[in-house]
């Protein structure tokens, strides 16, 4: 048994109710929502959520709300693994057969069933515990720097000051969209980003993070690309 879970708790405070906030037409969880049933990979699409006006907007959209996250697992500190571990040990004590779990953002518009699918793939091979979407980095880690207290500047790698870009190692990051993840690896709290994971490397171009109003406006402007094509 597959199964997605989209976490989505009410207490965000960067972007107030960023979760149900509408986007591109319809509420922002609405695109994770949407994906998740279209691909047709799953036996349950799960939201997991402390807020009433998201489990009604998710079952609006086709979601399942079997249970209310508990408080202690919707506050600022849960991670990721603590809310699908919830989910996951749930299913298993109804007595549903889950071995798949896919966790995908509530923030996510621009996730593609395709990726889904041909993650999927990969995931059922049965050689990782999780396979997820990455990208490369916009521009050289290896050459970045910080800001110093009085204002000058330090590298972070000084020993690749005088390397080529071309041959510095490739780097690559999270997409933030979605993660599958075998139901012991979750429960277990298996770390994500280790040697037992696998990366399905996506364009740039379809990857941003929504943590602040800046981000939002940024996102926006994809989106009359990204979703309108």
């Amino acid at each position: 048994m597959k199964i997605a879970v989209i976490p989505a708790r009410g207490g965000s405070k960067r972007i107030p109710r960023k979760n149900i906030k509408e986007f591109f037409g319809k509420p922002m969880i609405a695109w994770s929502i949407d994906a998740a049933i279209s691909s047709n990979l799953f036996d349950k699409v799960v939201v997991s959520t402390d807020d009433q006006e998201i489990a009604e907007i998710a079952k609006n959209f086709g979601a399942e709300i079997p249970f209310i996250r508990p408080d202690v697992i919707a506050d600022d500190f849960a991670t990721t693994t603590d809310v699908i571990a919830h989910a996951t040990q749930w299913m298993l004590k109804e007595s549903y057969p889950v071995q798949a779990v896919c966790c995908i953002y509530a923030t996510a518009p621009f996730i593609s069933i395709d990726d889904l699918k041909k993650s999927y793939e990969i995931f059922n091979s049965g050689a990782w515990e999780y396979v997820f979407t990455a990208t490369d980095f916009a521009a050289p880690i290896f050459r970045s720097f910080k800001k110093d207290e009085d204002n000058g500047i330090t590298m972070f790698y000084p020993e690749f000051f005088d390397t080529r870009s071309q041959d510095l190692p490739e780097a690559i990051h999270d997409a933030g969209q979605f993660y599958w993840g075998k139901s012991s690896a979750w429960i277990d709290c298996k770390r994500i980003f280790d040697k037992h994971s696998t990366p399905l490397i996506i364009p740039r171009y379809r990857v941003q993070d929504i943590d602040s109003e800046e981000d939002w406006i940024r996102a926006e402007l994809m989106a009359e690309s990204i979703l309108k094509g």
